[in-house]
């Protein structure tokens, strides 16, 4: 049946089309009268028009990809923080201005509808950016794929500073019609949890598996478009929402119990409401490993349900299918994927095991061990009866080959095992997944080498090119096109062409390093940037700052490994410099954002203490003009973009061996800013693209810092031998900045001086110190500060996640782009 479908890319249409649309979906979908309309209405006006644009290209782009038999690659994450859409798809598809020109007809000024689009809450951090970005990329290039996640009720959570402290809200990002999602109750599967499980030999001889008394949740579907570079590439991520199997228990009700009567709805739909539950309650683990397995389970049905139906045969899974596993939490989709061919469509095992194997591929995305995910046998035994045989099985097949090439060497079957037997039995999630994936990637140069030395040394033994390095992207488009406008117009008048699709053409750039009219207009986009930011910060905190000080910006999740706490004993020991000897001085406004997981203590104490020495700093006249101290609450995507584009300084100080990569470093290269780093993850790899003169690496590398612990690693010795280190953490310890609490910052203190410094922030402070120095040396230089940022600007490409995807698909996933 020949059904058309309103081809995409056609040119932008007409504006009085658009404003026959607008008034249309503001009857139809919204049933308000136009004359009376709000702002809010007409956003939403916009956004379905933008919507069935984007569906139409959507189902033309999947119609292709079937027609050419194309190879899909899915991606299974827990978190994903597209940012907004509007401001992304108008520009994608080139029709900002006429969509602004007929808004204007109707008497809406579009600059007014930004702020009204809520993004959506499905993450915390450079995970669920990374996933963004890499779904956009996939669709930009053209490859067949979809992305898979949880639609959170109320995401992360809402940040808000109160006395300085961070304070928790819930964030309900969808109390308001989310305009870009659409509904699909004809995708959902049954998500089994809880039961026994009973095998039986059939009449041929064949062992039955059965499931059976389980406690059952429906996974639905919603659907949302990835906007990729133009009308033509439109992609798709599938968000899953619990439904209760029965809505209302009737018996309960007419018996009066109101409560009861509902009691199961309630209870089987919280497994989609929050993104990570608090893990510092057992029913809190039990929650997330719930929502884990939610996903990844009602995920691998729908990838079987549409292979399927494309008339392929499950013979054909592993050349037509390839998953992407990012991090740990979706490492159950292997033994999920095994009981679905093994228990359901009765495949053998070897045959099903080896579809597994070829179909998965795992990004590992720390070293830290608390991190790794290892979850109590005995919770898996309850939840997942089924899926905790499946893993004894694979473990004892995994087991046994390395016996066979280590024979008598038990010490390394201990280490490799997937089931940790030390008390409380735990399965490692980790080695899991490498077990499980044909590769494994690390996330940078560094990472990768580290994870072959210490995490997975022994696997990369047993499998010496299972483990691979594919360094991390970030997307051009988002990250400079739209939230950089300024500065895509000023490259777009010296670069023609599409430089934004083929991004290595940005080091045509480093040709006007060197022209005096290029750096003028380049630090003017940058003053602008600033500007903007200033207002923004003095509108929503109060706080006035200096355009022409450096804005020196540590944005990213809270977290001690990120060592915040060094960046802010730099600045305390910076106001006591100011304090003594004011003069030549250079300027600077230190800006702080990101969120602390709710159950992590010593994060919060350490935003707590960032709010209080901003609020001693920026109110001493003392130093009134040459430092302030800011912290920008309820970090997220929007305030990435309005931040980043604005940055003088990129903070990227975690300790050596602790950060796999790191994006945020990528990012606020790509718009202009100079980077501080110590050498850890992705940072070496920018210092050779930028050129060691043009960023200032300071610290301990990985090595230095294991040579430091092995010896005896002594901060007290630090703290009583370096005046200026102690006195800033003297300041902190007796109460200077809490001067209503004086002990409220000990534990910090402690922390650092009797608990021995896990990450060696004193070791690396004189270093930092240096190179903070430098900087402000280098930045009174205003012509070859400018220069240096625009050499990074040229010199980033490497870093687009374009380059990634084009990497998976060639090392990893086995799949091209799809032609027309």
């Amino acid at each position: 049946m020949n059904m058309t479908v309103p081809e995409p890319g056609l040119a932008a249409p007409e504006r009085s089309a658009v404003k026959a649309e607008l008034i249309s979906n503001i009857v139809q979908y919204l049933g308000r009268d136009p004359a009376t309309a709000t702002k809010r209405d007409w956003f939403y006006a916009l956004a379905y028009f933008l919507r069935a644009r984007l569906s139409a290209a959507r189902i033309a782009v999947w119609r292709r990809n079937f027609a050419r038999d194309a190879k899909w690659t899915y991606y299974l994450s827990l978190e994903l923080l597209p940012g907004r859409l509007l401001k992304t798809c108008l520009h994608s598809q080139g029709i900002t201005d006429v969509c602004r020109g007929a808004l204007a007809d109707c008497g809406i000024d579009l600059e007014d509808l930004w702020d009204i689009e809520v993004e959506p809450a499905l993450g915390n951090g450079g995970l669920g950016r990374l996933a963004a970005c890499l779904l956009e990329s996939m669709a930009a290039l053209r490859y067949a794929g979809l992305g898979y996640c949880i639609r959170y009720e109320y995401g992360m959570f809402r940040q808000e500073i109160e006395h300085g402290e961070q304070v928790e809200y819930a964030e309900n990002w969808l109390k308001d019609i989310n305009p870009w999602e659409f509904p699909r109750p004809d995708f959902t599967f049954p998500v089994h949890f809880n039961g026994q499980v009973t095998q039986v030999t059939n009449w041929r001889g064949e062992l039955d598996v059965h499931w059976t008394q389980t406690d059952n949740v429906n996974a639905m579907a919603y659907d949302m478009p990835v906007v990729g570079a133009d009308s033509e590439t439109t992609g798709m991520v599938r968000l899953w929402s619990a439904k209760a199997t029965a809505d209302f228990n009737l018996a309960y009700f007419n018996r009066g119990d109101y409560v009861e009567a509902v009691q199961d709805k309630a209870q089987s739909e919280t497994l989609s409401r929050v993104l990570y539950p608090s893990d510092t309650t057992a029913m809190g683990r039990e929650l997330r490993l719930k929502q884990e397995y939610f996903l990844v389970s009602a995920s691998l049905q729908d990838i079987l349900q549409r292979h399927l139906s494309r008339g392929l045969t499950l013979d054909q899974l592993s050349s037509h299918v390839a998953i992407q596993i990012n991090d740990t939490h979706p490492v159950l989709a292997i033994p999920e994927m095994m009981r679905l061919l093994v228990d359901v469509h009765r495949m053998g095992w070897d045959q099903a095991w080896n579809h597994t194997v070829n179909v998965f591929s795992f990004t590992n995305h720390t070293l830290l061990s608390e991190a790794l995910e290892a979850w109590p046998v005995a919770l898996i035994e309850a939840l997942l009866p089924r899926h905790l045989q499946i893993i004894y099985e694979i473990n004892y097949r995994f087991l046994r080959d390395v016996m066979h090439q280590n024979p008598g060497d038990t010490d390394m079957l201990r280490r490799m095992s997937i089931i940790d037997e030390n008390p409380p039995r735990s399965v490692r999630m980790a080695h899991l997944a490498v077990v499980g994936s044909h590769k494994i990637n690390g996330v940078s140069q560094t990472h990768t080498r580290i994870m072959r030395q210490t995490l997975f040394r022994d696997f990369d033994r047993l499998w010496p090119d299972r483990i691979v390095s594919l360094t991390n992207g970030i997307s051009q488009r988002r990250w400079l096109a739209d939230s950089n406008p300024g500065l895509e117009r000023l490259i777009d008048s010296r670069l023609s062409g599409d430089w934004l699709r083929d991004f290595d053409r940005i080091k045509e750039l480093e040709s006007h390093a060197d022209d005096d009219g290029f750096r003028a207009e380049f630090a003017a986009v940058k003053r602008a940037n600033k500007e903007r930011l200033a207002h923004l910060i003095q509108e929503r905190l109060g706080i006035a700052i200096d355009p022409q000080s450096l804005f020196d910006l540590h944005i990213k999740r809270i977290h001690e490994y990120k060592r915040q706490l060094l960046n802010v004993l730099q600045v305390v020991g910076r106001y006591n410099r100011i304090r003594s000897h004011p003069a030549d001085i250079q300027p600077r406004t230190v800006i702080f954002a990101g969120k602390a997981a709710p159950g992590y203590v010593m994060a919060k104490r350490i935003i707590h203490l960032i709010n209080s020495v901003a609020d001693i700093v920026n109110h001493d006249p003392a130093v009134a003009g040459l430092l302030k101290v800011v912290f920008m609450p309820n970090y997220g995507v929007q305030l990435a973009e309005d931040l980043i584009c604005a940055g003088d300084l990129s903070q990227q100080i975690s300790a050596a061996g602790t950060e796999a990569s790191g994006t945020g470093n990528m990012k606020l290269a790509l718009n202009g800013a100079l980077t501080i780093a110590t050498h850890d993850g992705a940072n070496s790899e920018i210092a050779e693209a930028v050129g060691a003169e043009n960023i200032w690496m300071c610290g301990h590398d990985f090595e230095e810092l294991q040579h430091l612990r092995a010896g005896g690693y002594n901060p007290a010795a630090l703290y009583e031998s370096n005046p200026e280190i102690k006195q800033s953490l003297d300041m902190i310890r007796s109460g200077y900045f809490s001067p209503g609490h004086p002990d409220l910052f000990v534990p910090i203190f402690d922390s650092l001086i009797k608990g021995g410094d896990q990450f060696m922030v004193l070791a690396d402070y004189d270093d930092y110190v240096r190179a903070q120095m430098e900087i402000d040396d280098a930045y009174r230089n205003s012509a070859l500060w400018t220069r240096k940022a625009i050499l990074n600007v040229a010199r980033i490409g490497h870093f687009s996640m374009d380059r990634l995807v084009r990497q998976y698909a060639g090392e990893v996933w086995g799949s091209a782009p799809v032609p027309n």
